[in-house]
């Protein structure tokens, strides 16, 4: 493994354990063990997965997400059709963050989906995303690029809430 490889690595899981803040007049959103990928090189999409978590006393709502990565950045989850396939949706309601809870935004459940990716997602490189939440406002956050990393890998465990 090179220097700059085993850097890279250091910088991305220091990254996972640092959470970011938001607060505003009802409650703190925090944002943890955030990660985007693309399911390989020249894809068109790819996505960011994390945990929020409201130390607030009302729930709140993440309602949307913005990104210079994408053309479109959406909410997305997936869900299983009549036929017991597995489909990816956008939801436009957004998710619900419970007061005192949190919401996990994981592989195979909800997510936020870059659509029309402007520049391939590279491990290692560091993402923008802004997340509109309707009582917390807009929370910038720096999102690492993590294509190695493997799907419940790093996702802490959290004593209430949704788990996606």
């Amino acid at each position: 493994m090179s220097f700059r490889t085993t850097l890279m690595a250091a910088m991305a899981a220091l990254t996972f354990t640092t959470p970011v803040l938001a607060e505003d007049a009802t409650g703190t959103i925090m944002v943890e063990d955030a990660y985007a990928r693309s399911s390989m090189m020249a894809s068109e999409t790819g996505a960011a997965f994390m945990v929020l978590m409201n130390k607030g006393a009302e729930d709140d709502r993440l309602v949307s997400a913005s990104s210079d990565i994408a053309e479109r950045v959406e909410l997305h989850t997936h869900i299983q059709d009549a036929d017991g396939v597995m489909k990816m949706r956008e939801v436009e309601d957004g998710f619900v963050v419970p007061a005192g809870g949190m919401h996990a935004l994981q592989r195979g459940g909800d997510h936020v989906m870059f659509l029309g990716l402007t520049r391939p997602l590279n491990d290692g490189d560091v993402v923008n995303v802004t997340l509109s939440f309707e009582k917390a406002g807009d929370v910038v956050i720096e999102v690492p690029v993590d294509l190695t990393r493997k799907p419940r890998h790093g996702m802490k465990k959290h004593g209430q809430g949704s788990d996606g």
